[in-house]
Parts: structure tokens; sequence; C-alpha cells
């Protein structure tokens, strides 16, 4: 029996493109969809293109993880992503009892996936979905905020491996670790190289776009078509973590060479002036600033530091890690991130339950 994607049983969460009601389309890592059911099997039909690497999902059938390699037409060459269209297996040979399976995306707009349904048995019974967290997350980030190479972990603490995309995972960003440890919603809007200022960083080439152009988009990868704005009322959180400032430094560090030149001075009052646009479209969550462990001069800590004094704002915050901007040459593996999560989470304890009340 083929459970289609507007099923009111099936439950989503993360910025998802609806343009199709029957063929919703994935762009952001951790972006899932969950079903509740009785049964002894399940596929997941799915179409994909990609960009560059090669395209993975991850599956939680009864909390236990596993990895599905997609077959992908190019997106860079406008293929029709409807030739890829597969049903993929994610649980055989399951006890006739109920199951829980969430599906979800593993990478960032690397690749994009649109989501047809599940097959299962046709004695299946599908149920009525969990409750959704109260609590919610969004965090605004770059490729440590969206998990890449996170599960390459004989490489922690050292210089990425050569990879195609299969290291990567969402599931073990420091993002998704948090919400867990959490009990909230996450949307992770995060993109592997995105810088905070169009052509700075190293996303969207060849016309670099930052975070300031993305941030309130739905479909925001130029090279899958026309960008789309993103509805904030679909999607309110308590806590927002805004982790942008380390792709910043290419193609010039300038923050480095001169944190009190006009290039620096710029940097900071467009970051100001973003964060007065998060705040207007999240007017009551607790906003955290920071970036991560991974290599970086500490003079961009200092910059955001300087912003968030200057802001005025209570519920904005600047938090730093204990290792932050020198613990990994490379991404951030899976126990790294972990301990990343637990660092952030107990500051965010320190704020008491008032802040998850909507």
């Amino acid at each position: 029996m083929r459970v289609y994607p507007d099923d009111k049983n099936l439950q989503y969460s993360g910025r998802i493109d609806w343009a199709d009601p029957r063929m919703p389309a994935f762009l952001y890592a951790a972006s899932q969809v969950t079903i509740r059911f009785r049964g002894t099997e399940i596929k997941a039909v799915l179409r994909g293109e990609s960009l560059y690497w090669d395209t993975y999902v991850g599956a939680l059938v009864d909390g236990v993880q596993s990895t599905v390699k997609l077959e992908t037409v190019n997106a860079r060459e406008h293929e029709d992503p409807a030739a890829s269209e597969k049903a993929y297996a994610l649980a055989e040979g399951l006890a006739d009892t109920v199951h829980h399976v969430t599906l979800f995306k593993r990478q960032d707009s690397s690749n994009r996936i649109f989501f047809l349904g599940f097959e299962l048995a046709e004695d299946a019974q599908v149920l009525t979905p969990p409750a959704k967290p109260q609590r919610r997350m969004e965090v605004f980030g770059d490729s440590v905020s969206a998990g890449e190479v996170s599960e390459a972990v004989e490489y922690t603490g050292k210089a990425d491996p050569e990879h195609n995309g299969e290291y990567s995972n969402a599931y073990y960003s420091y993002a998704w670790f948090a919400a867990r440890m959490l009990g909230a919603e996450l949307h992770d809007t995060s993109q592997g190289g995105i810088a905070l200022l169009d052509d700075t960083g190293y996303f969207g080439e060849p016309r670099l776009l930052g975070a300031e152009s993305c941030w309130d988009r739905l479909q925001y990868n130029p090279l899958y078509g026309p960008m789309t704005a993103w509805d904030f009322s679909l999607y309110t959180p308590h806590v927002v973590i805004v982790a942008i400032g380390q792709n910043d430094n290419f193609p010039e560090d300038y923050m480095k060479e001169d944190p009190a030149g006009e290039k620096a001075a710029v940097w900071k009052a467009h970051y100001a002036a973003w964060l007065e646009k998060i705040r207007n479209v999240y007017p009551k969550a607790l906003i955290i600033l920071t970036t991560t462990i991974l290599n970086h001069d500490k003079n961009w800590d200092n910059a955001i530091e300087e912003v968030c004094r200057n802001m005025g704002d209570e519920k904005i915050v600047h938090f730093l890690y204990r290792k932050n901007g020198c613990g990994t040459p490379g991404h951030i593996r899976v126990t790294e991130a972990q301990e990343m999560a637990e660092e952030l989470v107990s500051f965010i304890r320190g704020f008491g339950e008032e802040i998850w009340q909507s």
C-alpha cells in the first residue's frame, strides 16, 4: 500500500517545499518525515538530484539508524529528477507490531530530494503519529552545524579525508545532538561553506551567496531554480543559534589582519542588521551568537561579542565553547559534536524553563 506525502498521519519537520503536495522537496539538512505504522516492511519512494557528491538519506527505524544511497540526476545539467524515481527499502522482516520510522536528509543543498511517499505491505495499518516536541529550536549555520564530514571519526582532530559525501550526517551535528538532549524540534537552516556576506565564503559558486541573502528563503540554492520566500508563520523557535563567522575569512581574513579596519566595520554592521531581522521575525526567542571549535581567528569571536554588547538586547547572548576556534583543523566529528552539544545545552539550561514558553 502507498502512503502519499499529504497523508494526515505523516509528520514533517524542517523547511520543506510543498509547491507540489504529492512531491514535497527536502533541501535543508535534517528535514524529515515520520510515520507510525503496524506492519513488517517499509520503503520510501524518492527522487533525487545532485550538484556534487553522492547522495544519502538516513532512516531511524525504531530508533536504529541506517543509511541509504540514492540514485540521482545531475542538477547542473538540468536533468529531470523523475528519471531517478525509485522505491528504497528502509526495513524488511520486521515483527508485525507498531513501528516508528523517520526518514531524514543527511546533507545540505549538495542535493535535493523529492519525497513521493512510503510503501507498506498491503495489510499494514498507518497510525496516528506521535506528538511533536513542544520545544522548538532553529540553527543558522554552516557545514559544521549541518554535520558535514561528521562520521569520519578516525580523523577526529585532524584534517578532512578525501570523501564524496558519505561521511556527512546531520543526525550527528552538534545542532541535532543538542535538540535531542533538550527534547526540542529542530530546523537546521545551515549550509556548508556559507558566510554572512555575499561574495564571501564558499557557497553558491559561481555567484557566492551569504546568509543574509539565504536565511529567509525556502528554496535558497539558485542552481535548483528561482529562490523562494520562507513563511515564518509556519515555525516559531524558542531558541535560535546563530553560528556564522567561520567561512567569512575567505577570500580575505580582514578580521584577523585589521580588526579595527573598514572591512571589519562593514561586516559588524551587516551582522547587527541581520540580527535585527531575525529578532523582528522571532521577537521572543533567545538568540545565541556563536561559532564553533573549527579553527578560526579569535578576532571573529571578538567582533561577535562587540556586536552582541551593542545590541542591548538581554535575550541576544554570546556563547563560546571551551575549545572555541582551536578544536580541530577539519570538520567536527561525532564525539566532538556531542561534546559541543553538551556545553551548549548546559548554557541553554542556565536560562531556565521560561525560555520555552510560547
